[in-house]
C-alpha cells in the first residue's frame, strides 16, 4: 500500500509498472544532463560538501626542501577546505626539472599546476606548454603584485604568478667583521667600502690559499643576477630595451664597468674563488665566508642548518645608484589542463597566491610575499633580516630572460675566459654581449614569424 496526500489506495500492477518506468527515464535523463557534469567541478573547486569522486591533481616543483615540507603543509590545509580536491605533490632534482617537462608535459603527463622559474616563462609559453590564466578568475594582477611581476606577462596575458619573490642582499658574519676589526654594524654601502672590507675580510695560508673568502665569489649562482639587475643599473646603465629586443649593456661604459668590477674580485683582489667549499652558499653558512650576495630565501636554509650562525643581512652596496635584482618562481597552468581538472587547479593557484599562505611562505621558505599590500606590513618591513630585503623592492629589476639556463651559461663561460683563459676582459664582455643578442634575435625572428 502506497500514500498520496491524506488518501490511500492500491494501485493495480499495471499502474506500478507505468510508474517504475516513468522513474527509471527521469533517473536515466538526469544522469546524462552536461549541467550536472559542469556543477560536479563547480563543487570541487568550491569546495561544496558533495557525494562525487574527488578530483586529483598533480603539483610539480623541483626540490628545496624548505618548500617541499610546506607545500606538503599546504596541501592538507586546501584539501580541508576543498574536500572534494586531492592535490599529489612530486618533486625532481633542480638538474632534472627541465627535462623532465619538455619530455613528460607534451605527452600529456605532466602536472596540473607546475611551479617554474620565472627566467623559463618565454621558453615554455613560446613551446606551447602553456595557458594563460583567466582574467576572470585573476583580476587586478598589475595593481596587486609589484611591477617586476610584469616579466609574467607574455605577449598580453599572464602566464604564471608568484606565492613569494626575492631579492638579492648582502650577507655577511658578524664575528668574521669582529675578528677582522671591522664594526659588526657597519656593513659596506659602496662599492668601494665593499672591495675595502673584502680584502680585510680575506684569510690565506702561508702557500697563498683561501682559508676565509673576504667575499663569496660564485659566477653561475646569484652573480650573474648581481650583474645583469645591480650592478648595471648601479653603474649607470640599462640591461634591454623598452620592447626586451636589445641588450644594451655595451652602449654606455657602465655594461664594461659593471663586468670588471665583478670578475676583479677573483683575479685583481683575490678575495674569493668559485667552488670555495663547495659553494658560495656553503661557505658562508660554514663561517668560511665573510660575506655573500644571495637571496632571501637562503634564510630559511641557514636557520635551519646553521643556527648558530651569527650573521646580518644589508642592502646591497651602491654606486651611482640602487639596483637589485628581482626573481620569483611561479605557478603555471599547461595548456592541456581542461575541464574539472582546470577548475582545481585554478582553485589551487588561487590558494597558493593567498595572503596567509604569503605568510607562511615567508616564516617558512623566507622569500618575500609577492603582493604588496602583504610584504609592505610593518612586522616585515621593521624585520632585522626581512627588512633589508623589502627596503630595496622599489629598487629592484628583473631581467627578461629569453633562456635563463642559456644566458646564465654564457655568462659563465665568459667569466671563465677571463679567469682561466686571461682572455682580456673587454674581449670576454663584448664576446658575451654578442652572444646573448643572438639568442634574443633568434627568440624574436621566431616570435614575429607567428604574427
Amino acid at each position: 500500500m502506497t500514500k498520496f496526500g491524506y488518501f490511500s489506495f492500491t494501485p493495480s500492477k499495471t499502474l506500478q509498472l507505468l510508474i517504475a518506468g516513468l522513474l527509471l527515464l527521469s533517473i536515466t535523463a538526469c544522469s546524462t544532463k552536461p549541467s550536472e557534469v559542469s556543477s560536479s567541478a563547480g563543487a570541487a573547486a568550491s569546495g561544496d560538501q558533495t557525494e562525487t569522486e574527488p578530483i586529483t591533481i598533480e603539483y610539480w616543483q623541483y626540490e628545496f626542501p624548505a618548500k617541499v615540507e610546506l607545500i606538503d603543509t599546504l596541501i592538507q590545509e586546501f584539501e580541508t577546505e576543498h574536500p572534494n580536491i586531492k592535490v599529489k605533490q612530486t618533486n625532481f632534482p633542480y638538474d632534472q626539472y627541465n627535462q623532465k617537462v619538455a619530455t613528460l608535459v607534451p605527452a600529456g603527463k605532466g602536472p596540473d599546476v607546475i611551479n617554474l622559474y620565472y627566467g623559463w616563462l618565454p621558453k615554455y609559453v613560446q613551446s606551447g606548454y602553456l595557458q594563460p590564466l583567466p582574467e576572470s578568475s585573476f583580476p587586478g594582477i598589475a595593481e596587486a603584485f609589484f611591477p617586476f611581476v610584469d616579466t609574467a606577462k607574455l605577449n598580453g596575458s599572464y602566464y604564471a604568478l608568484p606565492t613569494g619573490v626575492r631579492t638579492l642582499g648582502l650577507f655577511y658574519n658578524k664575528d668574521l667583521f669582529t675578528k677582522a676589526g671591522l664594526d659588526p654594524d657597519k656593513p659596506p654601502t659602496t662599492w668601494e667600502e665593499l672591495v675595502s672590507d673584502a680584502k680585510a675580510l680575506t684569510e690565506t695560508d702561508k702557500n697563498g690559499q683561501l682559508v676565509t673568502e673576504g667575499f663569496a665569489w660564485e659566477p653561475g649562482s646569484q652573480l650573474h643576477h648581481w650583474f645583469r639587475d645591480g650592478l648595471l643599473y648601479q653603474a649607470g646603465g640599462k640591461d634591454t630595451s623598452e620592447d626586451r629586443r636589445k641588450i644594451l649593456w655595451n652602449d654606455t661604459p657602465a655594461g664594461l664597468e659593471a663586468f670588471k668590477f665583478l670578475v676583479d674580485f677573483a683575479t685583481v683582489h683575490k678575495v674569493g674563488i668559485n667552488g670555495f667549499y663547495t659553494d658560495d652558499a656553503n661557505a658562508f653558512k660554514t663561517g668560511n665566508a665573510a660575506m655573500n650576495v644571495d637571496g632571501s630565501y637562503r634564510l630559511g636554509s641557514i636557520k635551519k642548518d646553521a643556527p648558530d650562525l651569527n650573521f646580518a643581512v644589508a642592502p646591497l652596496p651602491g654606486y651611482k645608484g640602487k639596483s637589485t635584482q628581482a626573481s620569483f618562481w611561479a605557478n603555471a597552468i599547461p595548456a592541456n589542463v581542461t575541464g574539472e581538472k582546470l577548475e582545481a587547479a585554478t582553485a589551487f593557484l588561487q590558494f597558493l597566491i593567498s595572503k596567509g599562505v604569503q605568510e607562511q611562505w615567508v616564516e617558512k621558505v623566507g622569500e618575500l610575499p609577492a603582493q604588496k599590500e602583504v610584504a609592505l606590513q610593518d612586522k616585515y618591513v621593521n624585520d632585522p633580516l626581512l627588512g633589508p630585503f623589502i627596503s630595496q623592492l622599489n629598487d629592484a629589476n628583473a631581467h627578461f630572460f629569453i633562456d635563463e639556463t642559456q644566458e646564465r651559461t654564457l655568462f659563465v663561460n665568459a667569466v671563465d675566459e677571463v679567469l682561466l683563459n686571461h682572455v682580456p676582459e673587454e674581449q670576454a664582455f663584448n664576446d658575451l654581449v654578442a652572444k646573448t643578442q643572438k639568442l634574443y634575435d633568434d627568440y624574436w625572428a621566431k616570435q614575429d614569424k607567428k604574427k
